[in-house]
């Protein structure tokens, strides 16, 4: 099922969408259950929010589509290449991304995000997937100036509005049937099947639980296919999974400075 997270009259709910209604849930699904209001609100009148917001983290993963480490001229990494993004990143669909004016460059990175539903500590390979609550579909924008200069990956990649999440979360999704596609302006970028993935997200859970523990909440983005390119002001930027649906958002500049 597709679980949303919306605001409605001033008022932050959840619920299951049906076509073109939500069916509101009695709370958040991940913790309280999934039980119906009995309230039917139209996806209309209705403003789709990040279905979830981390409570600790974003954890990402790079070079994980070997044509993606290629374009830059990189080896695909034998074991999965983790970072972290601030939950302040997070925005949802229709969301501006904002440029930052100290980067002269910033990217789209459309993703595959697992969303994790259980506490995940060492936890095998073969078990990883019983922690994930459901799938949805991200953004890893990036300020590529800045991480070039910067030869780590925080500041260019953590900027508030780099991580746009959307529009729902999929509880039952199958990564093995499905694909990815990105869109600058209606124009095809990005494409290309999940299971171009190096390393699937049972591997990333399990190696990431390794590491830290999982909180449920928090969010795998899984890496990017190549086509990675710029974006810039009036840019309209569509991540697309098939079966989750399609995230969606502008770009601007951020405003002068007083």
């Amino acid at each position: 099922m597709k679980i949303a997270r919306f605001n409605h009259k001033d008022g932050i709910r959840y619920g299951i969408l049906d076509d073109d209604e939500l069916v509101v849930l009695d709370g958040d699904p991940m913790f309280a259950g999934y039980e119906p209001t009995g309230e039917r609100i139209p996806v209309a009148d209705a403003a789709l929010l990040a279905p979830v917001i981390p409570r600790s983290k974003v954890v990402c993963v790079g070079r994980n589509y070997h044509d993606h480490a290629a374009e830059f001229g990189n080896v695909a990494p034998e074991e999965p290449l983790l970072f972290l993004k601030p939950n302040t990143a997070v925005i949802g669909t229709g969301d501006a991304i904002v440029r930052p004016p100290i980067s002269e460059r910033t990217e789209f990175e459309g993703e595959l995000v697992a969303v994790i539903g259980r506490i995940a500590k060492n936890v095998r390979t073969e078990d990883a997937l019983d922690h994930v609550f459901g799938y949805t579909v991200g953004n890893d924008v990036t300020a590529r100036d800045l991480q070039r200069k910067d030869g780590q990956w925080t500041r260019g990649k953590g900027f508030d509005t780099f991580c746009p999440l959307g529009p729902v979360i999929e509880t039952e999704f199958d990564a093995a049937t499905a694909r990815i596609e990105t869109r600058v302006n209606g124009e095809v970028r990005q494409q290309a099947p999940l299971t171009d993935m190096i390393h699937s997200v049972a591997d990333i859970i399990a190696y990431a639980s390794a590491a830290f523990t999982l909180l449920p909440g928090d969010v795998i983005m899984t890496g990017t296919p190549a086509g990675v390119g710029e974006i810039v002001a009036g840019d309209t930027v569509e991540v697309e999974v098939s079966g989750i649906g399609v995230l969606r958002n502008s770009v601007r500049d951020a405003a002068p400075a007083a």
